[in-house]
């Protein structure tokens, strides 16, 4: 007998207009396993399986390998992570039809040459070529918006400083009428949505990101009169010398590969007596979630790169001191305490490490563990912090 609230493999197969076959195939590839398996080894499927076939389906109509799909979409049975989910695959879809507009728009331009008898913009025709090809981009994008959303979510639910990360940040901005700002970096730009109705209205910000796709959809969402949104790599800043009161660079120094010239282009760009607020963390930094994935399997690695290393707590004033005259360290005082496997489960997920390699076959395995840990409340340690630097 059928259990209620399931579907057999056929009628699921039937409800998503795709063959029984496929939906095994997804069940061998270790893609979509069924909700439920008898003792005659019949599959049953649930509504929430059939919202993560959409999902898949909806990735495989956007160009990925179901090998990519199968790393992107781990987990996303959790309500809250299929949610966040849901909400980044919108976000890939608008940034895919802006992106095919422009392709849309050079066709056109070049039609209309052709028809003219009008010399043709080979560079456009040369865009176009390289905008049909975005599935690399699009994944990045998609990834990238994901692992920015799984470690803000985290810390905005369980950190104990009531004050919160982005408003601490914004206090030592001391951002004032008529100010012009450039954030490097900005990521999704939580630091101006925690704020914006603490802004001057004549202060001029500029959001940078080296991703144009991270920028759309934070101009998505930020619509500003006075936010201007620019990528490009910050080893080059493309702006005058001494033309910002105040560069911030939130979490984002570690990543620069060349931090000297970096840290030369911001002291160029910075008004004398403008203010440069870089933020890191140090070696103690949610140490526990290490702790807790290795216990689950030693071979788990959530980062190869120690980043604080290459710019923390520890060595940043001795870095940032040959190109400042000030350089002051202040410290953010704060821990998590965690009693809901998910969010935990998420951050993880969203590391730069080979975690993935060994948490997708054993996933139920693993959330039951961190459900086990977390049932009184996990406590993790966090160890960040900002530079604050004068010209």
């Amino acid at each position: 007998m059928k259990p209620s609230g399931y579907y057999t493999s056929g009628e699921f197969a039937k409800m998503a207009h795709i063959t029984i076959r496929t939906i095994r195939y997804y069940d061998k590839a270790n893609i979509l396993k069924p909700s439920y398996v008898n003792d005659s080894g019949a599959r049953f499927y649930t509504d929430a399986d059939f919202a993560k076939l959409s999902q898949i389906l909806l990735l495989k109509y956007l160009g990925f390998s179901l090998d990519e799909i199968r790393s992107m979409t781990i987990g996303d049975l959790d309500r809250s992570m299929l949610r966040n989910s849901l909400k980044l695959q919108l976000k890939l879809v608008k940034d895919r039809m802006e992106q095919m507009e422009l392709v849309a728009s050079a066709i056109e331009d070049t039609t209309h040459a052709l028809e003219k008898d009008a010399p043709i913009d080979w560079n456009q025709m040369l865009d176009l070529i390289h905008l049909t090809n975005m599935e690399n981009t699009l994944k990045s994008q998609y990834e990238n918006s994901s692992n920015i959303s799984a470690r803000i979510n985290l810390h905005a639910l369980y950190s104990t400083n009531k004050q919160g990360w982005f408003p601490w940040i914004y206090e030592h901005c001391h951002i004032t009428s008529g100010m012009q700002v450039l954030e490097l970096g900005c990521g999704s730009g939580a630091l101006w949505k925690e704020n914006c109705d603490k802004l001057p209205t004549d202060t001029h910000i500029i959001l940078n990101d080296i991703s144009e796709g991270m920028l759309r959809d934070t101009k998505r969402e930020l619509s500003m009169d006075n936010l201007t949104f620019h990528a490009f790599d910050c080893h080059e800043i493309p702006y005058e010398d001494e033309t910002f009161d105040l560069v911030i660079a939130n979490h984002v120094l570690f990543y620069c590969d060349d931090l000297p010239k970096v840290l030369s282009e911001v002291r160029r760009v910075l008004k004398n007596g403008g203010t440069f607020i870089c933020s890191t963390y140090g070696s103690k930094h949610m140490k526990e979630i290490t702790t807790l994935v290795q216990s689950f399997n030693n071979s788990i690695i959530l980062s190869a790169d120690k980043l604080y290393e290459k710019f923390g707590l520890g060595n940043g004033a001795d870095l940032l001191t040959p190109y400042f005259s000030s350089v002051k360290r202040e410290i953010y005082n704060d821990e998590l305490i965690v009693d809901n496997a998910e969010p935990l489960i998420e951050y993880i997920l969203s590391c730069h490490g080979n975690q993935n390699q060994y948490l997708l076959d054993r996933y139920k395995d693993f959330r039951t563990y961190v459900e086990r840990k977390t049932k009184k409340g996990f406590h993790i340690t966090k160890y960040s912090g900002m530079f604050i630097c004068t010209k």
